[in-house]
């Protein structure tokens, strides 16, 4: 027996990923990650009863490359005598249709296929090929992202499919580094293809792979895969207690079972119940407890909306389109903020707020809007050139390359972004409470009530002054006012938005 092929085994031995006799589905692209995952679980299957079915979903992206993989993952389940299922997946009209990234769009894809195929051969168990380098790289991912630390603590050895929680996605390569993979690969003659896309240097995960990471190995530590290993299992056990707490308190919200209790009073200190208030528990609980409330109705959190939930009490906070689009498939606190109203399908936007009871519970809340203005206009950028009247004034918005500017007529005010940053469409409406903005040259976004305090901005003006958001609910323009830093022109800049705007 090879010593990859032992060291699979005991891993699957001592966390019972697989049971004697189970039926699981193999996912296959055709690298060699899915490729060696696939012979080695065929290689250790009779010994332990296991029936193995291949599964392979063409993402049809890269044309006659998708048709070879998808051809050479049929020759080599074909060899191997193991049933294979094909689905073909058109992820590019997923993407632009829900506004999302290839990367996003395709793994969406590829978790329906792989759950709707396991659910109609009636197999409970899908094997996945991530591997521990896999499993680094998403650890920086989600350093930069700001994740917490169950995004920290990275994949698990065993977890439910994000498309059905019936389904068990099981990562048997897991503490296997992507060396082992290629070396077993070329002993034993295993063809696998390679994805292209994995070199180019625009996705951030290839520049990790391929710049920061030999970096780090390089010139700081040598043993970087050991040392982020072991602080990926002391951050997810750390979440996983945070959790449990939050879980304890939140179902003795109304009940005596809570078993977290104040500590300054033996069996006191708390509510009626003797629950600890909400005020009094760690701030590692309280923003685990707004987490899962914000979860549950919807709404995924990010650090930003938790601290306000966490901090104010009765205080209205805006949640944004961004908050609401991947509702509860939200995994991780630490993404980055956004305020501001929701589109509803095919109308305007509607303003919703959540609200943290002095009790510890997340509401939502469709306040009264008779103070503020909220008429809103969305416009699609796609059309290069255009116009739109709103609520006495005109605006106007041209898009071309940054050595194509005009000049802007006299009697305009106008503003210029980084078109590609801006995206389309875009939603002008009067700013609402709990809009933030991240003003040019300030370093994070600030309220922007706070920010017409700062400016002088009489208050009777403030409800009349137009602001524009991105779709994902980001302001990147004021009128009048600053643009946004994130949206400023840049020596990236391929495209300039000119925006210009007159009242009537």
């Amino acid at each position: 027996m090879s010593e990859l092929l032992n060291r699979v085994e005991q891993s699957i031995h001592i966390r019972r990923l697989f049971r004697p006799g189970q039926r699981i589905l193999v996912a296959v692209s055709g690298g060699v990650d899915s490729m060696v995952l696939l012979h080695l679980l065929h290689g250790l299957a009779p010994r332990h009863g296991w029936q193995l079915v291949a599964a392979h979903l063409n993402h049809q992206l890269r044309g006659r490359s998708s048709d070879a993989d998808e051809r050479l993952v049929g020759r080599t389940a074909q060899k191997l005598k193991v049933p294979l299922l094909v689905g073909r997946a058109a992820v590019r009209e997923l993407a632009r249709a829900g506004k999302l990234s290839l990367e996003m769009a395709a793994r969406e894809l590829r978790h329906g296929f792989l759950a709707g195929t396991a659910r109609r051969r009636h197999i409970r168990t899908v094997a996945l090929a991530h591997h521990a380098d896999d499993q680094l790289e998403l650890f920086f991912l989600r350093l930069l992202r700001g994740s917490g630390g169950e995004g920290l603590a990275g994949m698990k050895w065993r977890a439910a499919s994000a498309s059905d929680a019936e389904i068990e996605l099981v990562r048997p390569l897991l503490d296997q580094p992507k060396a082992a993979l290629v070396r077993y690969a070329a002993e034993h003659g295993i063809r696998h293809r390679e994805d292209k896309s994995n070199a180019v240097m625009d996705f951030q995960r290839n520049r990790i792979r391929h710049e920061l990471l030999p970096l780090l190995r390089r010139k700081y530590q040598p043993a970087l895969d050991r040392t982020i290993s072991r602080v990926m299992e002391i951050v997810g056990a750390e979440a996983e207690l945070a959790a449990g707490m939050a879980e304890v308190w939140l179902m003795g919200r109304g009940s005596p079972k809570s078993e977290v209790r104040s500590p300054k009073v033996e069996g006191g200190g708390g509510d009626s119940q003797g629950r600890l208030p909400f005020e009094e528990l760690s701030v590692a609980v309280q923003r685990r407890c707004v987490w899962v409330q914000l979860v549950g109705l919807g709404i995924v959190p990010d650090f930003e909306l938790v601290e306000q939930l966490r901090t104010k009490v009765d205080r209205l906070v805006g949640i944004s389109r961004g908050h609401a689009r991947a509702g509860a498939k939200a995994r991780e606190v630490g993404q980055e903020p956004t305020m501001g109203a929701i589109p509803r399908a095919g109308g305007t936007p509607v303003l919703r707020y959540a609200v943290r009871d002095r009790l510890g519970g997340v509401h939502l809340q469709v306040p009264d809007s008779e103070e503020f203005s909220s008429g809103s206009a969305e416009i699609d950028l796609g059309d290069r050139v255009g116009e739109v009247e709103f609520d006495g004034a005109r605006v106007w918005w041209r898009i071309n390359s940054m050595g194509g500017a005009t000049r802007p007529e006299a009697g305009l005010r106008q503003e210029c972004f980084d078109a590609d940053k801006v995206g389309s469409p875009v939603w002008l409406r009067h700013w609402q409470p709990g809009d933030r903005f991240q003003p040019i040259g300030m370093a994070s976004p600030v309220k922007l009530q706070d920010f017409f305090t700062n400016e002088k901005v009489p208050r009777a003006k403030r409800r009349g002054l137009m602001v524009a958001m991105t779709a994902d609910g980001v302001i990147f323009w004021v009128e009048g006012l600053r643009i946004s830093e994130r949206f400023k022109l840049t020596k990236r800049t391929i495209r300039r938005l000119q925006w210009r705007w007159k009242r009537l």
